[in-house]
């Protein structure tokens, strides 16, 4: 597997944002991709120091669509979560405004 192919997509939501805040990073990630692939890949493109990974895959789950409500299935996928040295952090997840004291 190429490194350029294991990061699909950052992870942006409310908890994902709360854990960059202590220097854990959550993505997207292809299925085949492993802790050690995972960590290079990281390293490489953002350049931080990885200290640890977990990984986890997301069951796909059943939603319905269309008129006659046909149930489909939606795909697996795999959800890894890095944790950077201290002071390191990811562009990506950085909320970049600041907060303005309007009277």
């Amino acid at each position: 597997m190429d490194i350029r192919d294991v990061i699909i997509a950052p992870i942006i939501t409310e908890k994902s944002m709360q854990d960059a805040g202590i220097g854990k990073f959550t993505f997207k990630v292809a299925l085949q991709a492993n802790k050690p692939l995972i960590k290079q890949a990281i390293e490489e493109k953002f350049k931080v120091k990885v200290l640890k990974t977990f990984v986890s895959i997301v069951k796909g789950r059943t939603d319905k669509k269309g008129v006659r409500r046909q149930e489909f299935v939606k795909s697996a996928w795999k959800k890894a979560t890095v944790k950077l040295e201290k002071d390191q952090k990811i562009a990506l997840f950085d909320v970049g405004g600041q907060t303005s004291d309007k009277k």
